[in-house]
């Protein structure tokens, strides 16, 4: 089997995998990304306060 068999065969085999996929509807997509956003906006308010609790701390120490 030479190369370019290989890759016609690989190509052939990604695209029917392709065809399986269960892509998502648009509104999943919009539910998905705005709990993502969410999360991320979550997790950098919890981190944001959690180091100015740190630094307020580490002043006392210092």
């Amino acid at each position: 089997m030479n190369l370019l068999e290989k890759i016609r065969d690989y190509f052939k085999g990604a695209f029917s995998e392709m065809k399986k996929v269960v892509w998502p509807t648009k509104k999943q997509t919009i539910t998905y990304t705005i709990i993502v956003i969410a999360m991320s906006i979550g997790v950098a308010i919890f981190f944001g306060i959690l180091d100015y609790a740190f630094n307020i701390v580490l002043g006392w120490i210092i």
